[in-house]
């Protein structure tokens, strides 16, 4: 018991230890020479040329979310695939084809959610209550 715990301590003192050590001697090996080009932003390599702080659309994240829902699909429907022929000679083809065809449906449910909601276009049509809202709202400025 004694050895274990020694064990656990020695790994955990190794590992927060050996990090420790890299930045403090990276700290005293390194140069320090700062002036005003190594003090600029550096983005990717490239000099900045705008404000950093700008305004982008925030639609790139919903469509990269579902991107990313239908790629792990994928990655849940491949091992079936793969083991399919095996099911079917153990007369389990037609409980994993089921299952398999379930959960494509509900996938394919969400997908028909978001097309119908208009979430996969890029540039969203705005809707017709928020057009009318602004309306009355100009109206009554006009007044």
């Amino acid at each position: 018991m004694q050895f274990e715990l020694a064990s656990i301590f020695f790994f955990v003192g190794v590992g927060i230890s050996v990090p420790l050590l890299m930045l403090t001697l990276g700290w005293i090996v390194r140069p320090r020479t700062p002036n005003a080009l190594k003090n600029t932003i550096y983005e990717c390599g490239e000099i900045p040329t705008q404000q950093a702080w700008f305004n982008f659309n925030p639609r790139f994240y919903i469509v990269a979310l579902i991107f990313l829902i239908f790629d792990v699909e994928v990655a849940f429907t491949y091992p079936v695939a793969v083991v399919f022929n095996r099911w079917v000679r153990r007369g389990q083809g037609g409980f994993a084809f089921a299952e398999l065809f379930v959960f494509i449906f509900i996938l394919a449910l969400g997908l028909a959610y978001v097309w119908r909601h208009g979430d996969l276009e890029w540039i969203r049509q705005a809707r017709q209550d928020t057009l009318d809202k602004m309306e009355e709202t100009d109206q009554k400025k006009a007044a």
